[in-house]
């Protein structure tokens, strides 16, 4: 049962996800499922190394856990936030320079290749932040500071992509 706690972990970050479909944006409840969710994403690898049930299975569902949290985060919170236009052109260029950096990848190394970089990871960490620190934080301040991180990475990682051999990063 060890082995499949990092995934059964995972897994609750889906239905936490789903749960916040059915919550009014930026309410109690909703906070309180989106934390949840959040957590999850921050233990489950960490529970897979501890017990040595590190999969590609796990490996895609977390993945697949991650996209249904971003979707569902953009269905509830985009309609209700006051996001500056500046912002979305930013994040597409950002997008745009992760989309090179994957075609690089695959074109290289022929696989998709994703690098888990410790600035990837206080990027994402952020963008997270965001919807808590809404009553502290101006959002044009916390989106800056978001894309300014998420352009680091992009590039990073990018960079990685195109000098180095990307062995298990799938």
């Amino acid at each position: 049962m060890k082995k499949q706690a990092a995934n059964n972990i995972t897994g609750l970050r889906v239905v936490f996800s789903i749960g916040l479909l059915f919550l009014a944006p930026l309410s109690p409840a909703f906070f309180a499922l989106y934390i949840a969710a959040g957590l999850t994403d921050m233990v489950d690898g960490t529970v897979a190394r501890m017990t040595g049930s590190v999969s590609e299975f796990g490996s895609k569902l977390d993945t697949l856990a991650d996209i249904v949290f971003t979707a569902v985060c953009m269905i509830k919170l985009l309609p209700v936030l006051d996001i500056p236009v500046w912002t979305y052109c930013w994040t597409g260029a950002i997008a745009l320079t992760k989309a090179v950096s994957l075609a690089i990848g695959f074109i290289r190394h022929r696989k998709l290749t994703a690098v888990h970089s410790v600035l990837n990871k206080i990027t994402g960490a952020m963008l997270f932040a965001i919807p808590l620190t809404l009553p502290f934080i101006g959002l044009k301040y916390s989106t800056a500071a978001v894309c300014t991180a998420a352009t680091f990475a992009a590039i990073q990682e990018c960079r990685s992509v195109i000098t180095r051999t990307i062995e298990n990063n799938a």
